[in-house]
């Protein structure tokens, strides 16, 4: 039987891993975007996911077998980031149900599961790591959870299986993406290269300190393809991290030594990424066209309010993935690999310089 996807999100540094892995695999891959771009193996569906008639243009003659959901809109408070993000998926799946043609969906959201929205972000009483999936929801509105409410009542209505996905911070590539903390740390030690400020860790004595994991983009391609077609992981609910544990007291100076710079050791004084690289728009368009970059716009690299939101947070955050092991998912990646491995395919873009 054939295996057709619809990404949605397609554009986006999860949504890009997910179309790439399946093309690779052999699948008929539409990649749903409101821009979408020129993807290998990806078939482009421009949609936008807040306009039904839109939606339901675009669909009509796509009837995917399997939806991989990987794209939300953040919103100015989490009352209007659950009323949103929640319309998104209803109006997804009222376009696709014409077809009946969907047998499983695959739902990616994140650790704010256990720690919380934005707007209570490692606050109040959460669960204890490392985060486990049967800690169920904290007692708090949080569009993580309205969305999985969606996708059961859709699965319910229109006979689908689905599975839910919670990745820690991603690391990967794509250009305007929001949350990127991998590709803004490559243009924010580049810039200090460039003008010999100090590489200097933006974050808490927390973070500095305790054990902590990521989640390469591949790995969860690799997990969402998986539970996509193994009985077992039917209307079940996963963590996905890389598989091993760091401290940036350890990787921040490995990150410092592939771009041959000196990291400084934390003080213990917080220096927000976003206030570090607050006049640096000039700076990095000035780097760009001495070395003929691909993009010179700093506000489409890098994401210092994100990467600030994690590396900021005052408590451990260690994920367990026992869960989707003990049914057969094997997948690992060494985080500093996956750092390294995407600074390669930045330099190899040009979007950051080739030294």
């Amino acid at each position: 039987m054939t295996q057709r996807a619809l990404v949605v999100g397609a554009t986006g540094i999860q949504g890009q891993a997910v179309g790439r892995r399946l093309a690779d695999e052999g699948w008929e891959v539409f990649g749903l975007a409101r821009r979408p771009g020129d993807q290998p193996g990806v078939t482009p569906v421009a949609a936008d996911l807040l306009d039904p008639e839109s939606m339901a243009g675009a669909l009509k003659d796509v009837a995917p077998t399997h939806v991989f959901l990987t794209t939300w809109l953040r919103m100015q408070s989490e009352a209007e980031n659950i009323r949103v993000n929640a319309a998104m998926l209803r109006n997804l799946f009222a376009a696709l149900r014409p077809a009946r043609s969907v047998r499983h969906i695959a739902l990616v959201t994140g650790l704010k599961h256990y720690l919380g929205p934005f707007e209570a972000y490692g606050k109040g009483d959460l669960p204890k790591t490392p985060f486990r999936e049967d800690q169920g929801r904290l007692d708090v509105d949080n569009f993580y959870y309205a969305q999985e409410d969606e996708l059961f009542a859709a699965a319910d209505q229109d006979g689908f299986t689905w599975s839910i996905h919670r990745p820690h911070t991603v690391i990967g590539e794509a250009i305007g993406n929001a949350m990127n903390m991998g590709q803004t740390l490559a243009v924010y030690a580049t810039i200090c290269r460039e003008t010999g400020r100090p590489f200097r860790f933006p974050g808490s004595q927390a973070q500095w300190d305790s054990l902590t994991d990521m989640t390469d983009a591949r790995q969860l391609a690799a997990q969402v393809l998986w539970a996509a077609t193994s009985p077992e992981a039917r209307n079940e609910d996963f963590n996905i991290v890389n598989g091993d544990v760091f401290r940036w007291s350890w990787l921040w100076f490995r990150l410092a030594q592939w771009f041959g710079i000196e990291a400084e050791a934390f003080d213990g004084i917080e220096r927000p990424l976003e206030e570090q690289m607050a006049g640096d728009a000039a700076i990095w368009a000035e780097i760009a066209e001495r070395h003929d970059l691909a993009e010179r716009d700093l506000a489409r690299l890098a994401s210092p309010w994100h990467s600030d939101a994690d590396l900021g947070r005052p408590i451990e955050v260690v994920t367990d993935m026992s869960k989707s092991r003990r049914m057969g998912f094997t997948g690992y990646v060494a985080t500093d690999d996956a750092f390294f491995d995407l600074f390669e395919r930045l330099r190899a873009a040009r979007i950051i310089p080739a030294y």
